[in-house]
């Protein structure tokens, strides 16, 4: 026999009304969410997600639209943003943008079309610059990357202090001639590259910067040419991790070795990080408080509407390895 919410009610204590309410991700007070949460655990309960999608025109899903899926920061995403919707009773659509602007516009439309709940979006510099002229029947959650000040609710790292920190933890084994390859298309790049540039000039030390497509592919081939210069640095940064693995890619296709030829460092503790010759020194992103996070903004945002746009910006942790030893 099949449960209902009627049943659910029974079981919670509660009205039918307030078990709508729930799973509709309305505003319940705390004590009756947890009952009826309880209830639709014991009951067995599972909602009828079409007829639902018929009375509410939304589709109790989430879309999350992501640049680049094979970076692991963004798979890590991702899963913590699927299990804070599990834990909500819905689904997450998930698209992945390549890094180009109009299959940006293709996934947006599509969110229009299939009546999503919410988006949690990492948008390019391009989109996001036209973001404040594009209008949503959904709120969208910004993620990773901002958008128009004080146009939709974010949440990121604080890149600017977490690229200053790797240039002050090279400054501080005695380091001077450092570079960076940073990545071309998002406003997280540009942050760090404004960190490390500021950090930089704050020591008398001269910038020297590089932009790259934030791919492993295209980092290497960009590495073999800074490691090939005869005045190459003494350290260099890779702005994310798919720029990081290509430059320890063109390292070994040069025959370098960190740190006795030069110095590296760069964002994103992967397991490779660790694991791969001497260990390289990175900033940890807290990914899973970052998923989490744009998740609970997006249910505040659906239950209230109205309230002004929010920003959460996270620490990084800087991650010493020896990559950046100092050659004796």
């Amino acid at each position: 026999m099949s449960v209902g919410i009627k049943d659910v009610a029974v079981a919670a204590g509660v009205s039918p009304a307030t078990v709508s309410r729930v799973l509709a991700n309305r505003h319940v007070k705390p004590d009756l969410r947890e009952r009826v949460e309880t209830a639709i655990r014991l009951t067995g309960y599972r909602p009828n997600l079409s007829a639902r999608r018929l009375r509410s025109q939304h589709s109790n899903t989430i879309g999350l639209i992501v640049p680049d899926i094979r970076n692991p920061f963004f798979t890590a995403l991702s899963r913590a943003v699927e299990d804070a919707a599990y834990k909500a009773n819905m689904r997450v659509v998930l698209c992945n943008t390549d890094e180009n602007p109009s299959r940006e516009m293709m996934y947006l439309r599509l969110m229009q079309e299939e009546r999503v709940t919410g988006v949690i979006y990492a948008p390019t510099r391009e989109t996001a610059a036209q973001l404040d002229r594009l209008a949503f029947d959904f709120p969208v959650v910004l993620v990773d990357r901002h958008g128009p000040a004080g146009k939709h609710d974010s949440v990121v790292l604080d890149n600017r202090q977490a690229s200053a920190a790797l240039v002050e933890h090279l400054c501080g084994r005695g380091f001077t001639h450092i570079g960076g390859l940073f990545g071309n298309t998002s406003s997280t790049a540009r942050d760090r590259l404004g960190g490390y540039t500021e950090a930089m000039s704050a020591h008398g030390l001269a910038p020297r910067a590089d932009f790259v497509a934030p791919n492993p592919d295209a980092a290497a081939v960009a590495a073999r040419d800074i490691l090939s210069r005869k005045d190459r640095p003494e350290a260099l940064i890779a702005s994310n991790g798919l720029i990081l693995l290509g430059v320890v890619q063109a390292m070994r296709e040069l025959g370098l070795e960190a740190p006795k030829d030069i110095a590296i460092a760069g964002f994103d503790n992967e397991i490779w990080t660790a694991l791969m010759g001497p260990g390289f020194t990175v900033i940890e992103q807290p990914v899973a408080d970052i998923g989490h996070s744009a998740m609970r903004l997006l249910f505040e945002r659906i239950e209230t509407p109205d309230m002004a746009p929010r920003v959460i910006m996270l620490s990084g942790k800087l991650i010493e390895r020896n990559s950046t030893r100092k050659p004796c």
